[in-house]
């Protein structure tokens, strides 16, 4: 797509129902990463609050299959085709458009889930407004597949902003439908295998008539569907050759605006500007490397920029991107998903995890497998002694509630706050971020490549003259932090504490700052040391 100016992409702004761009007074960002270069900043707000909580939640929870249900039950020799297949019936007959219609959100209580969230120590509650399935959890004026017209039938973003902002929480929201136009073609394609073989999934067939006495009546399922860009060709004779289409298209996958459907583009760009205006976000998260498709995600950002710094006075907002360059993460604010930053970065930023599946999985509460309480804890340390921030994604049922294995771990969470949160919220990095035998590589989709942390990992954060050092593990042994050795050191260290326990005895020589800590109480962990005395700021 060549460059082309604002009035060219949003062309006269009737776009947006509104008066055209021409009009008005002019705004102070241009759509292009020089001028976002040049009016970013990062908030003091994002820098103090270090931990979010997530609402990755929509229609593809109702099978409670986990991510990416709208896509892979669509692709035969898949688990999930076979749950569609066993639970719903043939995609060809039961698509996705029928999982929406049972979406009821009939047992959410955001109230109460926002209060636990809080306590749980989160600053930020980001609203997923839509996924890859192209349906937006809001009250869209330009996609009629909204959840306030199937679905559940009420305003989830809406929602959850009043709630969130109730309890003096900032509120976010997530956009991933940049994606939908090449994602859901699997809902195009059909079985290259079995009694159904060649037989085409509902996308293909289905037509605005076809809703007549239906749920979704009068709306177009190709708006929803996205319309056929890259449909499966004819002559797919098996489930391996199948896979082998599946590949050749994923490499495809690119963050560039499709040719072949250049509404989809502006049909995006008019949803999102619609999101910010409506909700007015102090944080908005594009699931894409840089930004999405070509400079329709240019404007998008933009627009954010220009609706903050009108808002505030000077820009408020974060803006989130993946796998940034370095004149990227100039100009918006870097998203390391399910992965780690290897040192200190000099801007701040964020990573984003689950602590099961995007999508709710009831496997993994049946297997009693999602992270702990703990593994969050030393994941919010080891972010913030980095300087980022957690984003951390809690899944909901498909009725809206959590389970109590969530539960466990959120009051996990809670309990820990309660005592450290001070080495947490408003802190900033030290001289070094800690030290210690695990040291997570730098790069996304990684976690679960890192080594389990150990007594002998150390987090450190600066407060208000304090230095903090978070243990990973509670020491059964005496715990030396050579970092704080007597003169390679400049900190001169007159006391420490344990938080929630007073102060600890402790030497400090040529090897360290060599403490004891009393034994755990039943339940605790990741301790954290008060560290005081003259030349910390100095260490910062």
């Amino acid at each position: 797509m060549t460059l082309m100016t604002r009035r060219g992409l949003l062309g006269a702004g009737t776009l947006l129902g509104s008066a055209p761009l021409a009009a008005r007074a002019p705004a102070p960002v241009e759509a292009d990463w020089e001028s976002l270069s040049d009016h970013f900043r990062t908030p003091d707000w994002f820098r103090d609050a270090k931990l979010g909580i997530w609402s990755h939640w929509g229609p593809q929870c109702v099978p409670e299959w986990g991510d990416w249900y709208a896509r892979k039950m669509y692709v035969q020799g898949t688990p999930f085709y076979d749950h569609h297949l066993k639970t719903y019936g043939h995609p060809a007959n039961t698509g996705f458009i029928e999982i929406i219609g049972r979406w009821r959100a009939d047992k959410w209580q955001p109230e109460v889930l926002a209060a636990k969230f809080k306590a749980a120590g989160a600053r930020y509650l980001v609203s997923m407004a839509n996924h890859h399935d192209n349906f937006d959890n809001f009250a869209s004026r330009f996609h009629s597949w909204n959840s306030t017209r199937v679905g559940p039938r009420c305003d989830i973003v809406g929602t959850w902003a009043k709630v969130a902002r109730a309890e003096g929480l900032r509120f976010g929201v997530s956009n991933h439908a940049a994606h939908a136009w090449h994602w859901l073609q699997a809902a195009y394609g059909y079985d290259p295998e079995g009694p159904r073989r060649g037989q085409r999934y509902d996308a293909f067939r289905l037509r605005k008539a076809d809703g007549r006495g239906k749920y979704w009546q009068g709306l177009d399922p190709q708006a929803l569907y996205t319309g056929p860009s890259m449909v499966v060709p004819d002559g797919i004779s098996t489930i391996a050759k199948m896979d082998e289409w599946h590949l050749a298209n994923d490499r495809k996958w690119t963050e560039a605006a499709p040719a072949s459907n250049p509404g989809f583009s502006r049909n995006w760009l008019a949803r999102q500007i619609d999101l910010v205006r409506r909700y007015d976000p102090d944080l908005v998260y594009f699931d894409n490397e840089g930004l999405p498709l070509d400079n329709f995600g240019l404007e998008a950002a933009a627009h954010y920029y220009n609706h903050s710094i009108a808002r505030h006075g000077r820009l408020e907002g974060v803006l989130t991107g993946k796998k940034l360059s370095d004149g990227q993460r100039r100009a918006i604010t870097e998203d390391v998903e399910r992965g780690w930053s290897a040192d200190i970065r000099p801007q701040p930023w964020q990573t984003c995890t689950c602590i099961g599946d995007w999508h709710y999985d009831r496997k993994i509460f049946d297997s009693k497998s999602y992270k702990t309480a703990e593994q969050v804890i030393q994941r919010l340390c080891d972010v913030v002694s980095k300087n980022g921030n957690l984003l951390l994604s809690v899944p909901q049922r498909g009725d809206g509630s959590i389970d109590a294995e969530e539960e466990k771990m959120l009051a996990g969470m809670t309990a820990w706050i309660a005592v450290n949160g001070e080495a947490v919220f408003a802190s900033r990095p030290w001289a070094r971020y800690g030290e210690g035998p695990v040291r997570p590589v730098e790069g996304m989709m990684n976690e679960a490549r890192t080594s389990a942390f150990t007594a002998q990992d150390l987090r450190f954060t600066v407060r208000e003259g304090k230095l903090y050092a978070a243990v990973m593990v509670w020491p059964k042994d005496p715990l030396r932090i050579a970092s704080l050795a007597a003169g390679a050191s400049p900190v001169q260290v007159r006391r420490v504490s344990l938080l929630g326990g007073g102060q600890v005895p402790f030497t400090q020589d040529g090897s360290g700052l060599l403490v004891t800590l009393p034994e755990s109480a039943k339940g605790a962990f990741v301790p954290v040391l008060r560290i005081e005395g003259e030349g910390i700021a100095a260490g910062a």
